[in-house]
């Protein structure tokens, strides 16, 4: 898997080469590449900002630099385009596991006010927003983005870390315990000392159901 995020920040892409994303990169199991937009403009300051068209306080990010790194980055459009911006429609779950299917994928971190539509319309599949508030940049969710799928890939998780997590089957996660068996007075629920699986495994779908019900009942809709 391959994904490529356009930013005017590629410094901040750091935390992806932590951890297990940042094995993954050095197993040759996911590529994750940030590309400085600056690259690409035509502007002999390196500019990739200018005022809007209509008056309006900040700057938009110019259509050029961004249209030209697309078609150098991704010639024959094999990759799927998608720009983070709070208006787009919500990443999800069955986002994430439709995106962890592809090959190939390009990212646009947007800045300031924006990003020049004619960019967007051109050259952007879809638009992609991680939750219902406003960042300072597309940074952050392009992160949120990049780790929630680049886990799937194959040979990131073993497959038993990737089941009964938050969201399969629209269920939140049940609690885990580890040791010691009592911390501060609190004890591990007995039955995960039973060694009886089965009631384990029911235990476990109803602590889910409970903590989907308490946080988030729209799930169980």
């Amino acid at each position: 898997m391959k994904i490529t995020i356009l930013t005017l920040f590629p410094e901040m892409f750091t935390p992806l080469e932590k951890s297990i994303i940042g094995r993954a990169q050095n197993e040759g199991k996911v590529e994750i590449k940030a590309v400085n937009i600056r690259d690409y403009t035509e502007d002999k300051h390196l500019k990739c900002d200018d005022y809007p068209f209509g008056g309006g306080a900040g700057m938009v990010m110019t259509a050029q630099p961004i249209g030209s790194a697309v078609e150098a980055l991704d010639p024959d459009h094999t990759a799927r385009r998608i720009y983070l911006s709070p208006k787009g429609k919500r990443f999800c779950q069955e986002k994430v596991f439709e995106l962890s299917a592809l090959e190939n994928i390009l990212l646009l971190c947007g800045h300031y006010e924006g990003v020049d539509q004619r960019a967007i319309d051109l050259f952007f599949d879809e638009e992609l927003s991680i939750g219902d508030y406003v960042l300072t940049g597309g940074e952050l969710p392009a992160m949120v983005v990049a780790d929630a799928v680049a886990r799937y890939a194959e040979g990131v998780l073993s497959p038993e870390s990737l089941v009964d997590e938050s969201f399969s089957e629209n269920l939140l996660e049940y609690p885990q315990y580890t040791r010691p068996v009592e911390y501060r007075g609190q004890r591990v629920p007995e039955i995960l000392l039973s060694g009886d699986h089965a009631k384990i495994d029911s235990w476990r779908r109803e602590q889910a159901l409970a903590i989907t019900k308490k946080n988030r009942p729209d799930l169980l809709k």
